[in-house]
């Protein structure tokens, strides 16, 4: 391995530092910093960059990060770890998903130095970190009452990037092509590959899904001969693309499927009803699939994005690779 340099700090090979890099100030004067947590070998290898938090309000992939950083079993054998568990700090100390003057992060990319302040994190990012990777695992979950089965997304004409979503191993494979000003799109402009991994919803903690993103962080980092430990592989299913099905009416929505199942063309996902039973509309499913992502929200209004249904690249009883 190499010397690396973030915010003017050198790190040699086989040293443990803690970086903070300097953001800006709260209205109060208080500094804002971004912590950096660097774990590296004396053996050469990749490094691997895992983040969270690049949503404030989306605690999950936070606790996720989090837990790794402090699991011995994360300490690199061979290459590099970076962790960042909390990205955006402005987000998490307003329970918000973006910044205080609204602007998302994951849309601010390659960012300013002079620019917003979700401009000049994604500049920070851009240029101290993502040169420093080889490859990437982001954390997310989904929105305010939307909660998402644990999935990889990957843009599937990336090939070493689907290499590794299906090495991670998450119930779902989902094909996602790059999205403008993203983080992921930036790092693959510099030829870096990030997987975003999506569990759960924000603003809650999900055992099971900060389970998820602990064991396939495992199995991809053991792949890559960074870790030691017993990882089984896990069958992932590829979903080749996947849409909402939208509430036609407003009302009471009551769902008669969950987040991972199968459903078939048709089938009656849900109903909606006024709160005075008098109008009961069925929810269908317009193709067969599956379940990758469900609004948990009682009270919905026409358009809402109400059960999200991923297709297979073979049609639902086709392979997953």
């Amino acid at each position: 391995m190499k010397e690396m340099v973030i915010n003017g700090i050198r790190i040699r090979p086989g040293q443990t530092l803690n970086i903070e890099i300097a953001i800006a100030r709260l209205p109060t004067h208080t500094l804002i910093d971004l912590p950096v947590f660097i774990r590296s070998s004396s053996n050469t290898g990749p490094t691997v960059l895992i983040s969270g938090g690049v949503h404030g309000d989306e605690i999950n992939g936070i606790v996720t990060v989090k837990r790794m950083l402090e699991e011995a079993i994360f300490e690199p054998k061979r290459g590099t770890l970076i962790f960042i568990p909390l990205v955006n700090v402005y987000g998490f100390l307003s329970n918000s998903r973006t910044f205080p003057d609204g602007r998302d992060l994951n849309r601010s990319f390659p960012g300013s130095s002079k620019g917003s302040l979700a401009s000049q994190i994604a500049y920070i990012l851009t240029h101290e970190i993502i040169p420093q990777i080889d490859f990437g695992i982001d954390f997310h979950t989904g929105g305010r009452m939307l909660s998402n089965f644990p999935q990889v997304r990957v843009d599937f004409k990336d090939k070493k990037g689907l290499e590794l979503a299906e090495v991670f191993g998450a119930n779902f494979t989902v094909n996602s092509p790059h999205i403008d000003r993203s983080f992921r799109k930036e790092a693959y402009k510099h030829k870096k590959h990030i997987l975003v991994f999506e569990g759960g919803e924000s603003m809650r903690l999900d055992e099971q899904v900060i389970q998820e993103g602990i064991m396939g962080t495992g199995r991809l980092l053991s792949y890559l001969g960074m870790i030691d430990g017993t990882y089984p592989p896990v069958r992932s299913l590829k979903i080749q693309d996947s849409s909402w099905v939208r509430a036609k009416i407003s009302g009471i929505f009551n769902a008669s499927v969950s987040a991972g199942d199968e459903v078939k063309k048709g089938q009656v996902l849900a109903k909606i009803s006024d709160p005075y039973g008098q109008v009961k509309v069925p929810v269908k499913s317009p193709s067969s699939g599956h379940v990758i992502g469900i609004n948990n929200q009682p009270v919905v209004n026409a358009g809402d994005a109400l059960v999200h249904v991923g297709r297979t690249q073979f049609g639902v009883s086709g392979p997953g690779y």
